[in-house]
């Protein structure tokens, strides 16, 4: 596929994207550095035992002085998808509806792009905005070799690409609530309010009898929930996220032909 209008839009945000991929990758490259600081501290590993109510809430579970442990309770467990969401929604949000609401896409369809066309670009470019913090949070984190802080690399990369399909699910979910409605604001309001509760569910599923069978309606269960840095993203969970995926990127296509901009 052209990616003209795709690459349009990522050069429109290269600032924004730059500046959270690379402040992601700084806070990446800190904690890793720390670690060796840290990895024979008892208090830390008291902080779940103890508190198991405050460490489920940051998604905590386990030893945080172990390699996994600890890469997982401060990048992946909860910052790293954070600044995802972050990006992905904002983006979401904003590639149709923000653009419908400044009076840009009547222009880009003037041209003769189908709205099929502008739609799947739309999404190659929110594929590829997320796709690069991805891979540059992997390769921070593979600097740990060099600090004691040795993760499996299979596992990292199948933990970091759950991450990615978690942030392209919300993203395209912005997207197509977005592409069917024209609001901007409330396609943020709900893939930020349904992404919030995704992550209470799954985080607090440890604490919180009655949750243990809500949590696999969690997207972030099967993306950074089941202790995916230890034992790699499964192909069930890889095959909720990637279809989640498709159906949300279905809908946005078959809702944004049908909607009318001149409402």
């Amino acid at each position: 596929m052209t990616a003209e209008i795709a690459a349009l839009d990522v050069s429109f945000r290269r600032k924004s994207i730059i500046g959270y991929t690379v402040g992601l990758a700084v806070y990446v490259l800190v904690v890793v550095a720390l670690y060796p600081s840290f990895k024979n501290s008892a208090d830390l590993n008291s902080l779940t035992k103890d508190s198991p109510g405050v460490a489920a809430l940051f998604g905590i579970s386990g030893s945080l002085t172990s390699p996994t442990g600890w890469i997982n309770a401060n990048v992946y467990a909860n910052f790293f998808p954070l600044i995802l969401l972050m990006l992905t929604i904002g983006y979401g949000a904003a590639c149709l509806a923000g653009q419908e609401k400044d009076g840009h896409l009547e222009l880009v369809l003037s041209a003769p792009f189908s709205r099929t066309r502008v739609t799947l670009e739309k999404v190659a470019a929110l594929a590829a905005q997320a796709g690069l913090v991805c891979v540059v949070t992997f390769l921070s984190v593979l600097v740990g070799h060099w600090f004691e802080l040795s993760v499996s690399t299979a596992h990292l990369a199948t933990a970091t690409l759950g991450v990615l399909l978690l942030g392209l699910d919300f993203g395209l979910l912005a997207l197509a609530i977005g592409a069917g409605t024209g609001n901007r604001g409330m396609a943020i309001g709900i893939a930020v309010s349904v992404a919030a509760a995704s992550y209470l569910v799954s985080s607090m599923a440890g604490v919180v009898s009655w949750l243990g069978s809500v949590k696999y309606a969690s997207l972030f269960f099967w993306s950074v929930g089941d202790n995916q840095l230890e034992h790699g993203l499964s192909l069930l969970a890889g095959a909720v996220l990637g279809a989640t995926a498709v159906v949300l990127a279905v809908i946005a296509l078959r809702l944004f032909s049908e909607h009318d901009l001149t409402a």
